[in-house]
């Protein structure tokens, strides 16, 4: 069952302020009104930030709808022969519409566009039935009004709650988009971004390089390292550097290299030199290895070369790309011919391309718990109690709502409802 969240009890309290006051202003039975209801239901919000701009938008827009609701009314009882013909009456109707949609959009409010057109329908769809147009415009826009308040007030209340600082979330950013080529959706990456600048400290781990992670969340701030390369780097976004990584030993990688050469596979080499990551290919390019090469070279955040590296000691990992059916084979036939020390191999699938597998070796060093004791040692000097924890999706299969669950669930854990604890002074 999903969680009981604040956005349905919040609502709820809104609707019912709502009520209250039609209730006040003599409207019962047949003649309760619902507007206010249905606008506080629909401006509600998950944050006030965003129930604020919601209601302006719903302001925007009611305005212009009503601005061409009451120029209809006024028209129609100045030239009644206009409403005598039904058909004519809603062919003046359907471009009452259009031009509250067209005005919305004129004024760069495309967003509540929609709206516009709605309330001009609440005002003129009774008509003739409308004695007063003024007092009519003026209640609507009331009822308008009434269910913003009362949203913005009930969303703006929060109850009570403790920031646990104490934990180091750990997330996989696999497990927050569905692929390694989708971006992370707006709700999601809002509600992230609400998290970190709240102070929740949450360290998302890459299987990818930099560019990858800066792909997928290029609006994300973390005020946390990351970790990137499966672990054999960690990265700092805001300063745009490496604090930490795994290179191969230099013995190591130039014996896998021999091996390659020798079995005629091409691979690339990626490297870290001055904080970027440097990519080389060797080898003649195979086909399949172009269609990789020719999709990643487009992105600005890499940077690949032909030709020798700079420094055999700045090796992070090498790539092998190629046909799944032939993965299998090429591992029998490689790994026993490698180090026996010093050296890891990942076997990894290819997205975007099904039909491609790729071998990609690391340092036996470079693992994501190693990188993860390096973030929390780091993190630690200043917060000595900090406690690391993981936090897994519930399923393997990836949606935004998966992604939301991750989040909701840090919140709960970094920040949950509680009434604050106040300490005895003692003397």
């Amino acid at each position: 069952m999903p969680p009981f969240g604040q956005r349905i009890l919040k609502t709820g309290i809104a609707v019912f302020i709502c009520l209250i006051i039609y209730a006040l202003r003599g409207y019962e039975g047949q003649e309760m009104r619902a507007e206010a209801a249905i606008t506080a239901i629909i401006c509600m919000q998950p944050y006030v930030s965003s129930t604020r701009q919601y209601a302006l938008n719903r302001i925007t827009g009611s305005l212009i709808g009503a601005g061409w609701g009451l120029l209809f009314l006024i028209l129609l009882y100045n030239f009644p022969g206009f409403g005598e013909q039904r058909v004519v009456l809603f062919i003046l109707m359907s471009v009452g519409v259009m031009l509250s949609l067209y005005t919305s959009v004129l004024f760069h409010r495309t967003e509540s566009s929609a709206l516009s057109a709605i309330i001009f329908l609440w005002l003129v769809i009774t008509y003739p039935d409308v004695d007063q147009p003024f007092l009519r415009t003026a209640n609507r826009l009331l009822d308008l009004l009434t269910g913003i308040l009362a949203t913005i007030l009930v969303n703006s209340f929060r109850l009570p709650r403790v920031r646990n600082g104490k934990y180091l979330f750990f997330v996989r950013a696999k497990d927050l988009v569905p692929d390694r080529f989708s971006q992370l959706s707006p709700t999601a990456m809002f509600r992230l971004n609400s998290l970190y600048r709240d102070g929740a400290r949450i360290c998302l781990i890459s299987e990818h390089a930099p560019a990858f992670f800066t792909l997928q969340m290029n609006a994300a701030h973390p005020n946390v390292p990351i970790i990137v390369m499966d672990g054999a780097a960690v990265f700092q976004m805001s300063e745009n550097s490496y604090l930490h990584m795994e290179t191969i030993p230099q013995e190591v990688s130039a014996a896998v290299m021999r091996q390659l050469d020798a079995l005629s596979v091409s691979f690339f080499i990626y490297t870290i030199h001055k904080d970027r990551t440097r990519i080389f290919h060797r080898g003649k390019m195979r086909e399949e290895e172009n269609v990789i090469y020719t999709r990643m070279r487009r992105s600005p955040y890499r940077d690949y070369f032909e030709g020798e590296i700079y420094d055999p000691n700045e090796i992070v990992s090498l790539k092998i790309i190629v046909q799944e059916s032939r993965i299998s084979e090429l591992e029998e036939q490689l790994l026993p011919l490698l180090p026996a020390e010093g050296i890891r191999c990942q076997r990894r699938k290819q997205a975007g391309s099904p039909e491609l597998g790729a071998l990609y070796f690391y340092s036996d060093r470079a693992t994501v718990e190693n990188a993860k004791e390096f973030v929390v040692s780091t993190l630690r000097a200043e917060s000595p109690e900090l406690i690391p924890k993981d936090i897994h999706p519930r399923h393997s299969y990836r949606t935004e709502y998966d992604a939301l669950y991750i989040l909701n669930t840090i919140e709960r854990l970094y920040e949950p409802i509680g009434l604050p604890v106040f300490k005895r002074q003692h003397r």
